[in-house]
């Protein structure tokens, strides 16, 4: 899905980080990873931490010394930040690159994403080295993130952006909102329930099912909570009936 854009990690210090990274890079499609400098590379330490079907992203890794090595083949590199101000200027969030970002592959480019170290991020040298820098909006009190979230949230934005058509839960189709057809059967399942349990007066049930009507026509009941309802209609009338025999 996000072909062409790869994940660059420098200098990162634990291999169970990059294991993570692994995992949220297959999550949204992201099929290379480059480390500059890895200070503890152990592939044995990272492959649980991506489980085994991220494990050929790990075992595929490309390794270079320098981050200018690394950029070299790339069209565009965006690097991430937690600090701003000073030199660090024209700052944008992974919401404001990423159209950017999928256009640019779109267009035959190939992209780096930048991510630094865990502890002190990327230095001034490396943010000069990236065309666009880009930080994560977070609280005041902590404004740093785990390596495998600051990925993740960038790939996620991207992911979104590459989509040729909206993503869609599996089951969506069928939870739609319920019909008039459908709202009048649910109401006269309820009054009959509600009478049958005395919740309702006899006498003039049609006035106190008016509060009942305003909360469900507020919701907009979709089919699958229509067919919760109407089970739930029939079970407790299956009880009364039960209960008057019964007695009988």
């Amino acid at each position: 899905m996000l072909e062409n854009i790869d994940v660059i990690l420098c200098r990162p210090k634990f291999p169970e980080n990059i294991g993570s990274v692994a995992r949220a890079c297959l999550n949204m499609g992201c099929g290379q990873i480059v480390l500059v400098a890895p200070l503890n590379w152990d592939l044995d330490k990272a492959l649980p931490l991506a489980t085994h079907h991220a494990g050929h992203l790990l075992k595929s890794v490309r390794i270079h010394q320098t981050l200018a090595e690394a950029l070299a083949p790339y069209s565009f590199s965006y690097g991430t930040t937690a600090r701003t101000g000073g030199w660090r200027q024209a700052i944008q969030t992974p919401e404001e690159a990423a159209p950017r970002i999928v256009e640019q592959r779109n267009a035959g480019g190939r992209i780096a994403i930048v991510f630094g170290p865990e502890d002190k991020g990327l230095t001034n040298g490396e943010t000069d080295l990236c065309n666009q820098l880009l930080t994560i909006p977070t609280t005041d009190n902590l404004t740093s993130l785990n390596l495998s979230q600051a990925v993740m949230v960038m790939l996620y934005e991207c992911f979104k952006k590459s989509l040729t058509k909206p993503f869609k839960v599996a089951g969506a189709p069928k939870d739609r909102y319920i019909n008039n057809e459908e709202r009048e059967v649910l109401f006269n399942q309820l009054r009959e329930t509600l009478i049958e349990i005395d919740f309702l007066n006899k006498d003039n049930p049609e006035y106190f099912m008016l509060p009942l009507k305003r909360f469900f026509n507020r919701i907009n009941p979709r089919l699958n909570e229509y067919n919760l309802l109407m089970g739930l209609c029939r079970q407790m009338r299956r009880i009364v009936a039960v209960a008057k025999d019964r007695k009988a």
